[in-house]
């Protein structure tokens, strides 16, 4: 891709004026070591080969804002950053792993990071998480709104400033997320409008080249109030949306209803209070969604069909939770295993395979600019597997496989599902058995609960 990006209507697009899909996983660097995790486990090179191969091209990268407007903690090397949280086996780790950063400053270890990524041609959005350095989040941490304890709206404008300043020139850093999940009591529209813009223009002055990624109210579920007030900014052709969807966001709905029925109810509230966004010309970014990585999760695993389905049929632009194996330090447990990591314990495998399996269609993108070369065509996705169905010939019952080799499909007004240019159409007898093709004078009942299944 050519780079830098921007916005074309509600795509992100490169220089060329293609579509670029973000399809990125979360890489934390936030907690109170204030270095991205997993560095005493793996080589950042290592690291940054593992994140391409599983066919990610984008980290957001978290920081905490004192790391950057605190001298006395940005000043501080690695070793004596976690010698002051008493961690001595991960200096140990770092020190075989990745002996160049050990006694650096801990904000030249997040550089040589960025440059890691860079050099494995991995885009990188810097995502201020947190201001004090430390787990994230909570209504009483301090850190949640404009006016908190740890949130000065001036320390903050300044620190983005200096961060968007660091990083101009650095090609990989493509964008930069203002804050994470505002959040608590004093959270209000009118200083969401005050110092958002304020701090858009503060980066986009610093760096104009980043795009500029804003997040909604209620830990970033709540964009709806842009129907009736627009952002008012000096610039155009950066500004993105971000989004936070998860299973919990919506209690234990999907362990006690119909997984069809809670779909459609969640998936529409998640429209009208962020999706509607692209409909009006502004890319959505789901810079935080996930799910328990061992598969026991039964309210994330009925979440995530419905999560991939609505990201395939929208075509969003993504970032998952979280590329993390193991915390440093967490909530005050040293090598907290992180279950929603894709990586295990140790940074050296992939967690569960089969889900990387499930993403692997929505790597890559569907619609666009760039691609309309390409037959405009719909395909059937099959968010259970990640693949899409396919036919083996007319006369055999249908297949699953990649959506690369996917058919071409038409839905027609009387929602018959049709291979585009032929009179077959999608048929079904009854829920539970085999779908097939007949040709379209066999079609006696409407087939729109097939859709359902796949």
């Amino acid at each position: 891709m050519s780079l830098p990006l921007s916005t074309d209507s509600r795509w992100i697009v490169d220089e060329k004026g293609d579509r670029v899909k973000l399809a990125c996983v979360n890489w934390v660097s936030h907690l109170e070591p204030m270095v991205a995790e997993g560095l005493s486990k793996q080589p950042m090179d290592m690291i940054a080969k593992r994140i391409v191969s599983t066919g990610f091209n984008c980290v957001r990268l978290t920081w905490p804002l004192f790391l950057i407007t605190n001298d006395s903690l940005g000043s501080l090397t690695v070793r004596q950053s976690f010698q002051k949280l008493g961690l001595q086996e991960s200096i140990a780790g770092i020190q075989t792993n990745n002996p160049s950063i050990i006694d650096v400053s801990v904000i030249k270890a997040f550089q040589a990071v960025v440059a890691s990524l860079g050099e494995n041609n991995v885009m990188v959005i810097l995502d201020n998480h947190i201001s004090k350095p430390g787990w994230c989040c909570s209504n009483f941490d301090d850190n949640g709104f404009f006016g908190d304890k740890f949130f000065s709206p001036d320390l903050w404008i300044t620190g983005l400033t200096k961060m968007a300043t660091l990083f101009n020139g650095v090609t990989n850093v493509v964008g930069m997320s203002l804050r994470n999940e505002l959040r608590g009591s004093r959270q209000n529209q009118n200083d969401w409008y005050r110092y958002m813009q304020k701090g858009a223009e503060a980066v986009h002055s610093a760096n104009p080249n980043v795009l500029i990624i804003l997040s909604g109210l209620n830990y970033d579920t709540e964009l709806s109030f842009i129907k009736n007030r627009a952002v008012n900014l000096t610039f155009t052709g950066k500004l993105v949306f971000e989004v936070h969807w998860y299973g919990f966001t919506d209690g234990e709905a999907w362990l006690t209803g119909n997984p069809n029925q809670v779909c459609g109810r969640v998936a529409k509230d998640v429209m009208n209070r962020a999706g509607y966004l692209v409909d009006q010309g502004y890319p959505l970014f789901v810079s935080e969604y996930g799910v328990d990585q061992r598969g026991t999760n039964v309210n994330d695993n009925r979440y995530l069909n419905c999560f991939l389905g609505f990201a395939a049929e929208l075509d969003l632009d993504w970032a998952l939770w979280t590329l993390v194996g193991s915390y440093y330090l967490r909530e005050g447990v040293i090598g907290m295993n992180e279950y929603y990591g894709i990586l295990n314990w140790n940074w050296c495998e992939i967690r569960n395979e089969s889900f990387i399996d499930r993403i692997h269609a929505l790597q890559s993108p569907f619609q666009g600019p760039g691609l309309s070369e390409t037959r405009v065509h719909k395909v059937i996705f099959h968010p259970a597997t990640g693949l899409c169905v396919l036919r083996k010939s007319y006369f055999e019952p249908l297949r699953l496989g990649p959506c690369t080799d996917s058919e071409a499909w038409t839905y027609s007004p009387q929602k018959n599902l049709l291979i585009k240019g032929t009179y077959f159409c999608l048929q079904a007898d009854e829920s539970g058995t085999t779908a097939k093709l007949a040709q379209g004078a066999e079609v006696k009942k409407e087939l729109s609960y097939i859709l359902t299944r796949f």
